[in-house]
């Protein structure tokens, strides 16, 4: 009987660490609900002890996902588990994932200690976290370059401390398949209690083999394969779920297993991973690149036409990429934008249809048609704005040309107020964020300015993604409208937005800080 191979999503931890600024509550929110409509078994949404943001987010999403288990990781210290469980006890079901280097070159340069000491730490910490949770993973760090002996007795200790899924990472992306899979049989063959516990495989990408090890793993006996999408991750990136999801699926009868994924929201769920995370997907990337159907060959174009199968493996439908079509005009109603929405899969909570329904008025005066695409990056902005937010763009005008300096006036809501400046610029979109920054008194450094397209030739809707530096830390904004100058003052103000929040955080922590201290003293 086929055997189901659990899906272990960790986007908004282990790929959050490649970005180049940090996601908001907001949007790591957004993701882990696209990820329970996925479907995905277990989503690891955080490291809790890093940062109250982190935290915070951790239990936000902890409260909001049902149908996924919500997991956070935590080093083998106390106080990482400890903090792993504060954040996870409000989910309707949670994992502990903690963690400790198996590895001699880990064990002797990093930790300075020896492997007995490792599994004396690992069995403690495991044993404290079980305290929590019955669901508890334990991953042995650099596992692909632990001998396979040391990695046998961890193995062994650590189900016997209670831990029910076992990781075997290969941390650095340095094995190859055939010696990956030999690892887990002899995993499988060696460990007497490892009928207790799950085997898991986490693998990098840095020789280009973590998909190809992940599958290895699995028909070695890993019953669960971790990874994001995308293969978003640090230096060469993570597993791509999307990829090994779709093999399993094509290749179940060889493998004799199977995912419970829902394949058609594979497509929507990675492209709003790479609209939020500002990583363009290649379009050669296996799957979901834009390339991934296309066919140039008039060979292969003829064969396609004859039948889809002599070149195709997989059809755009069973990821959910369908045709695009041309749906609604200013003349729609709010029932039509709705039922396109329920059409492509949205629930009503995934959006606010008031937001949507007076955005997508707008964008249709300008535009004239509407698409999907156009749907969904309206649903996507306002999603992030459905919360009152304290800088509003209220006005601009913009004057510029090729031989004046240009020159923007920009009106802004700030909070309860209403302030305008002038500034000039080298260009139109410096000045504009010249004028937003004596308003904002915040002097954010702009280090990143990208602009893509969301649409086609003149219907297309301009997006633009930024970071900006503000005392050391890097804040992402995102704005979209049919005007560039527009979508730019509206990323910069999402920005801002951002670091008004964090500021607003770290005033209250200071604030319960100052309180507690004082409580102390009396």
């Amino acid at each position: 009987m086929s055997q189901q191979v659990i899906i272990f999503d960790t986007t908004l931890r282990d790929g959050e660490q490649a970005l180049q600024a940090s996601l908001s509550v907001k949007e790591k929110l957004q993701i882990a609900l696209a990820l329970e409509r996925l479907g995905v078994d277990v989503m690891e949404v955080g490291f809790p002890i890093s940062s109250p943001g982190d935290f915070e987010s951790v239990q936000t999403i902890a409260r909001q996902v049902k149908n996924s288990r919500v997991c956070a990781l935590a080093r083998c210290v106390e106080k990482d588990i400890d903090a792993a469980y504060e954040s996870l006890k409000v989910a309707d079901a949670y994992r502990i994932h903690t963690f400790l280097a198996t590895s001699p070159m880990h064990i002797a340069t990093k930790l300075k200690s020896t492997l007995p000491e490792v599994i004396e730490r690992a069995t403690r910490m495991i044993k404290r976290a079980r305290n929590y949770t019955d669901d508890v993973e334990f991953s042995c760090e650099d596992g692909g370059r632990t001998p396979i002996d040391d990695l046998c007795r961890v193995v062994e200790a650590a189900i016997n401390a209670g831990a029910t899924t076992i990781n075997i990472p290969d941390t650095v992306g340095y094995t190859l398949p055939g010696e990956y899979s030999n690892i887990f049989a002899q995993i499988r063959s060696r460990v007497p209690n490892i009928d207790k516990a799950i085997l898991s495989v986490h693998t990098h990408d840095d020789l280009g083999m973590a998909v190809g090890n992940a599958l290895a793993a699995v028909q070695a006996g890993a019953r669960q394969v971790e990874g994001t999408l995308n293969g978003l991750g640090e230096r060469a990136g993570n597993c791509a779920l999307e990829e090994v999801i779709m093999a399993i699926k094509l290749r179940s009868q060889l493998m004799d297993v199977h995912t419970r994924i829902n394949h058609h929201e594979i497509y929507r769920t990675s492209q709003m991973v790479s609209q939020i995370c500002n990583m363009p997907i290649p379009a050669n990337k296996a799957v979901v690149g834009s390339g991934a159907f296309a066919h140039s060959s008039g060979i292969h174009q003829d064969g396609v036409l004859k039948n889809r199968e002599n070149y195709e493996i997989m059809t755009p439908e069973s990821i959910g990429l369908n045709q695009i079509q041309l749906n609604l005009t200013s003349r729609s109603g709010r029932a039509a934008v709705k039922h396109r929405m329920d059409e492509m899969g949205y629930k009503e909570d995934d959006y606010s249809l008031d937001a949507l329904y007076d955005a997508f008025l707008k964008l249709a005066d300008k535009k004239g048609q509407v698409f999907d695409y156009d749907l969904e990056a309206l649903a996507f902005i306002n999603k992030q704005n459905e919360e009152p937010e304290h800088f509003r763009l209220d006005y601009f005008s913009v004057q510029s040309g090729s031989s004046v300096m240009a020159t923007a006036s920009v009106k802004l809501g700030c909070g309860e107020e209403s302030k305008a400046e002038a500034a000039t610029g080298n260009g139109p979109v410096d000045a504009v964020y010249q004028a937003i920054n004596r308003i904002t008194d915040f002097d954010a450094e702009l280090v990143k300015y990208q602009l893509s397209a969301k649409g086609h030739g003149k219907d297309a809707l301009g997006q633009v993604d930024i970071v900006v530096n503000y005392n050391g830390r890097k804040f992402h904004g995102v704005g979209l409208a049919t005007d560039i100058v527009e979508s730019s003052a509206k990323a910069m103000i999402n920005a801002l937005n951002h670091i008004w929040r964090a500021r607003q955080v770290e005033q209250e922590l200071q604030r319960k800080s100052k309180t507690k201290d004082q409580k102390e003293t009396v």
